[in-house]
């Protein structure tokens, strides 16, 4: 399960442009991808040689580090991003990936251009509608989307008990889905799950939820109150009250095959088959927790009181 934007579309588009502003913090405090979890998603396609790779609303490069840590060539990977800032902090970050301006409405490649197209902590905020169509158009037959979000474990008391800290009067309110909208194209996401963890200190955990957008967006004195309220409360709490800590996360994968025309579907559309799953070892009876997706880069769903954007970041 993965937040989905509230149906406010002022406060949405709001959050959304957001992180460009805070693209250097953004790229400093946020966690990476385990490195699992990316195979897992490039698996269906991973005897293809050259493998090609796009980074779609690539942020600041967290999944394309991931990518190039993994082995994949920076030559055969291609990054998409709208916001001007995060272009900027990506081209700092990993220098020799082609970066393009672009979202995931108006992907700026040709016809089956690439064997995998990748989103890290974005796809939710897509015009679903019109994104995947564009996906579809730019992967080759036999093509992989994948879909990859890093989740709080919140089933754990100290978590939960953060995530209550940290809401403002702007967080988002609970909606839950459980895969993405299959199409003709992409018939069933599998899904799958990968035990995570970000090295943090009671400030460094403030400064990463401050890159979220609903942190980002905060007027002054309610962001300053918000932070010391988290920092407050980890130093209250015994497992992160002295030095550093592990922020226990479950990164959810989500991936769908482009089928090759002339094959046909084997199953309905709509279908949700969780093929493969790597459960968090965090004690007995612990679930996956449900994050707030809210420090995801990328534009608000359209509605009729705004026309739909281009930007996925």
């Amino acid at each position: 399960m993965y937040q989905v934007p509230d149906s406010d579309p002022d406060l949405a588009a709001r959050r959304a442009s957001s992180f460009g502003a805070s693209a250097a913090a953004y790229a400093d405090e946020r966690p990476d991808y385990p490195a699992a979890a990316v195979r897992w998603a490039l698996e269906p396609v991973a005897g293809r040689a050259p493998l090609r790779v796009l980074d779609l609303a690539a942020g600041t490069g967290k999944l394309t580090e991931v990518l190039l840590n993994d082995g994949v060539p920076a030559g055969r990977i291609t990054a998409v991003e709208p916001d001007p800032g995060m272009r900027e902090e990506f081209g700092r970050r990993v220098p020799g990936v082609r970066m393009l301006a672009g979202g995931a409405e108006d992907i700026p490649l040709p016809d089956a251009a690439v064997d995998a197209v990748l989103v890290g902590q974005a796809m939710h905020w897509f015009d679903h509608d019109r994104a995947l169509p564009e996906i579809h158009r730019v992967l080759a037959p036999g093509g992989v989307l994948a879909a990859l979000w890093n989740t709080d474990v919140d089933t754990v008391p100290w978590v939960a008990g953060l995530k209550a800290a940290s809401r403002s009067s702007v967080s988002f309110q609970r909606k839950e889905s459980e895969t993405l909208p299959a199409t003709k194209e992409f018939p069933a996401f599998e899904r799958g799950e990968f035990p995570h963890a970000h090295r943090r200190t009671a400030e460094s955990m403030a400064a990463t939820i401050g890159t979220h957008s609903h942190m980002l967006v905060l007027e002054p004195d309610e962001r300053d109150a918000v932070l010391a309220a988290i920092v407050g409360y980890l130093r209250s709490v015994p497992e992160t009250a002295d030095g550093e800590f592990d922020y226990p996360l479950l990164t959810l994968a989500l991936r769908a095959t482009r089928l090759i025309p002339g094959a046909g579907a084997a199953r309905r559309p709509g279908v949700l088959r969780t093929m493969y799953a790597v459960r968090p070892q965090v004690g007995a009876g612990h679930r996956r927790g449900d994050a707030e997706m809210e420090g995801c880069h990328s534009p608000a769903r359209p509605s009729a009181a705004s026309p739909p954007r281009a930007r996925t970041s």
